[in-house]
């Protein structure tokens, strides 16, 4: 074999195992509903067993328990402040009341009507994917757990 194909081969098996070591095996994959619910239950059984202030605290420092994939926890109390953010920190403490999507959808005000109405629910609207920082469609699956609304979302193509 000339040495031009050796060497290209070499190159394209290098090139592989870089990218199967820069990018997990799940890169690529998307969490499901399923998955979604089950980390959402997760949360309020852990609010449930530890502090609000530990629970906010391991959320929002991405702990693995909170964060896979595309999925991330987030809370937020009846009045739209951000108690926990898993996938931007800098949303903690602040009041995101009027926050809109990009139709101009009032999202939080949703979030918080749907949670007075009902303890577990759907909420679907437009937000930015962080592993693709494109605007998607989201579904949002919610949990009321006493004063604070547990949420983890779905992002659909």
């Amino acid at each position: 074999m000339p040495r031009t194909k050796v060497m290209h081969r070499r190159s394209i098996l290098a090139f592989s195992l870089l990218s199967f070591l820069a990018f997990p095996a799940w890169a690529g994959q998307s969490g499901t509903a399923e998955d979604a619910i089950a980390m959402t239950q997760k949360a309020v059984a852990y609010l449930k067993q530890t502090s609000p202030e530990v629970a906010y605290s391991e959320i929002t420092a991405k702990s693995p328990r909170f964060v896979d994939r595309d999925l991330y926890v987030v809370v937020y109390d009846l009045s739209g402040n951000c108690l926990a953010h898993g996938a931007n920190p800098k949303l903690v403490g602040k009041n995101l009341i009027d926050a809109q999507d990009v139709d101009g959808t009032y999202y939080i005000r949703e979030r918080i009507s749907l949670a007075e109405k009902k303890d577990k629910f759907w909420h679907d609207y437009k937000f930015t994917d962080p592993s693709t920082r494109k605007i998607s469609r989201k579904s949002t699956y919610c949990e009321r757990a006493d004063s604070v609304i547990v949420c983890v979302g779905i992002y659909k193509p």
